[in-house]
């Protein structure tokens, strides 16, 4: 019972993403599930063979991610962090940035110095974590489906049939607390 009031409650507050798309419209804006781009940022102070280095290990993420460092450590160090598939660059860098802080020695705050994106990105409506795409891929029915992200973090969740609605949310609110819908049929 408190599962359903809290699952009302966020039904009732109304979603944090804007209106959910239909299936048919989600499909014509995902991302393919193969490859990634990689932008090394102009200001990361890396040489160029450390951009070589980055660029290579970045390509083995899952998009949407980003990649930050201790200026005082460089890249070669226990505080660089990788945080991979989100729902779009900023929510990534936020959380390789609040990871990196807390893994540095140095006393300079951690940068971002690549981000991770899906090849072919240009900004959408809607973008998904790989996760949530291949999910979407592979579970979406076009009627009575629903498809819940958290525009904080990676977490997702789908859901098909009676109820799917407040299950894609449930599912998706077991890891994160901001989610909202983004597909419903």
């Amino acid at each position: 019972m408190r599962n359903m009031l809290a699952i009302m409650a966020m039904l009732a507050a109304g979603p944090a993403l804007a209106d959910p798309l239909s299936g048919k419209a989600a499909k014509k804006l995902i991302f393919p599930v193969k490859g990634v781009e990689v932008e090394i940022l102009a200001d990361s102070g890396l040489a160029a063979d450390q951009q070589q280095v980055l660029a290579i290990v970045a390509e083995g993420q899952s998009y949407f991610g980003a990649i930050a460092i201790s200026p005082d450590e460089g890249l070669m160090s226990e505080a660089t962090v990788a945080a991979a598939n989100h729902h779009d660059t900023d929510a990534a860098a936020k959380a390789a940035l609040a990871e990196c802080n807390a893994k540095k020695t140095g006393r300079a705050d951690c940068t971002v110095v690549a981000l991770i994106r899906p090849k072919g990105w240009q900004p959408r409506e809607l973008q998904m974590s790989l996760a949530a795409t291949v999910g979407f891929r592979a579970e979406y029915k076009a009627k009575g489906s629903a498809l819940a992200l958290s525009p904080a973090t990676g977490a997702w969740g789908i859901a098909t049939g009676d109820g799917a609605a407040e299950a894609a949310l449930a599912t998706c609110s077991a890891d994160a607390d901001d989610c909202a819908l983004a597909i419903l049929d």
